[in-house]
């Protein structure tokens, strides 16, 4: 009786959801969206490196020794800020079922930005399944409240509209925490994706967004290049701790999965993204039609031979 009325529950919950997001999916008139300007980027550093790559070790010493390669936390997190952490915690799945970012990590980058003097660190996504359960079963809220961070689920409440003044997106809700931020980190989690053929830190970028999701699908290259150019996160953290080697994004089976123990960080985004297709998946970029339009537009470089690129190996 107690499953069923726990099925029962989570039924509940998932439609619900889904009924408020397609309730907000009315797009708004131009003259009353926001538009949002800030670049939470930082500034280059031709002595460090655009590109680390740090493997081994454990997901907490994974992202110490990337921010340190890259010049310490200070360089992205100034003391006062509110910064925003942006996991991959779509899916009704566990933590070694590698559909969502690892817990450990994202416990791990909150409390390197607590070290930095960070006046509030706030972690949000927008689920596709139902956001409650994803977040608890997936190890995600355990580990940010753990760490002392506010977690942020996505209740229509928290959605503004906004112009991204994007080629493809126009007006759409946007979860509040990203509009309010004064550093984003992106902590996507490596990926195969049925359509895109990765799933990396252009496509987490979609859970910042409200309304019927299902609908940027139509043109998914063009709104992930679109999300790209509005979202400039202060650095992106990429969990390839486990990978999700098939049947992404959602997966399920522990088959699928690759234990590769490893963090990718860059200041480039689309460097991030062409690094992990090409490694994981033998993809070439410039067949990757988002990063192809990504770097038209100059949000990074896929040409990783001309990046300034570290390796480092913690061992066991």
């Amino acid at each position: 009786m107690k499953r069923l009325l726990a099925a029962g529950g989570t039924a509940v919950a998932t439609v619900g959801a889904g009924l408020w997001l397609a309730d907000r999916s009315a797009r708004p008139t131009e003259g009353n969206a926001l538009t949002l300007d800030r670049e939470s980027g930082v500034v280059p550093d031709p002595s460090l490196p655009d590109l680390v790559v740090v493997e081994g070790g454990t997901p907490e010493t994974l992202a110490r020794a990337a921010f340190d390669a890259l010049g310490g936390v200070g360089r992205f997190v100034r003391r006062g800020d509110v910064v925003v952490v942006k996991p991959n915690v779509g899916w009704d799945r566990t933590e070694e079922q590698a559909a969502n970012t690892n817990p450990a990590l994202v416990a791990a980058v909150i409390r390197l930005c607590q070290e930095a003097g960070a006046k509030r660190i706030v972690v949000a996504d927008n689920s596709c399944n139902d956001p409650q359960t994803c977040f608890e079963r997936s190890g995600v809220a355990a580990a940010v409240r753990g760490a002392g961070a506010t977690l942020v689920l996505p209740e229509p409440r928290r959605f503004k509209e906004v112009d991204l003044r994007g080629d493809s997106l126009g007006v759409w809700p946007v979860l509040e925490p990203f509009l309010e931020a004064d550093k984003v980190i992106n902590l996507p989690i490596a990926k195969h994706h049925s359509l895109t053929g990765v799933t990396v830190g252009m496509k987490n970028w979609y859970g910042i967004l409200g309304g019927q999701r299902n609908r940027l699908h139509q043109r998914i290259n063009e709104s992930l290049a679109d999300l790209a150019a509005f979202m400039r996160p202060a650095l992106t953290l990429v969990d390839a701790w486990r990978v999700l080697m098939r049947n992404g994004p959602t997966g399920g089976s522990l088959a699928d999965v690759e234990e590769r123990k490893t963090l990718i960080a860059s200041t480039d985004p689309v460097a991030a993204d062409a690094w992990v297709a090409r490694e994981y998946w033998d993809l070439d970029a410039r067949r990757l039609p988002f990063l192809r339009l990504a770097e038209q537009r100059g949000l990074g470089r896929m040409d990783l031979e001309t990046l300034r690129t570290r390796h480092i190996a913690l061992g066991a």
